[in-house]
């Protein structure tokens, strides 16, 4: 459930933290919504994901790393999928 969710956010980004206070997810975030780059993280604190949003939106590259933080594959967001996900905002 989204209240065992604490985002707390900060002039520069936010954070996303589960109740034990590790970092999930930080980025920054405009209107409500994620802006510019995101990351996201694995309870042992490596990296799991990143990449940039457009008003909500995903758009352009997004990283996938390994366990050990290493890239895994390079994903791109192509503008009619960004848009077929605005729609279900």
């Amino acid at each position: 459930a989204i209240d065992k969710w604490v985002v707390q956010p900060n002039r520069d980004e936010s954070e996303m933290r589960p109740q034990d206070g590790s970092i999930w997810a930080k980025g920054k975030m405009r209107a409500e919504r994620p802006d510019g780059y995101w990351e996201w993280f694995r309870k042992s604190g490596t990296k799991m994901r990143s990449g940039y949003f457009k008003d909500g939106v995903q758009v352009g590259e997004w990283t996938t790393y390994n366990q050990e933080g290493a890239v895994y594959k390079v994903t791109v967001i192509k503008p009619a999928s960004a848009k077929a996900k605005a729609k279900r905002l």
